[in-house]
């Protein structure tokens, strides 16, 4: 079964603030993990603010999981 999406969510971006109060990090740890590569996929405005997509804000998250060993 093939999940669809409405052309509305995958246009939808968060604040950077938005974004970090759903996954519970800080700025400064959010500003580390992107150093090292670790952050969600962002765009970065002219004005420098940050803005985070939906969709990649999700597929991060989902990347995020581990399998534990039995």
């Amino acid at each position: 079964m093939a999940v669809t999406t409405s052309p509305k969510a995958d246009k939808q971006t968060l604040k950077l603030v938005e974004a970090l109060d759903e996954i519970g990090v800080s700025r400064a740890a959010f500003y580390r993990m992107r150093a090292r590569g670790q952050a969600p996929r962002h765009l970065k405005l002219p004005n420098g603010q940050i803005r985070i997509r939906r969709v990649d804000l999700d597929a991060w998250f989902d990347s995020c999981e581990v399998q534990e060993a039995c």
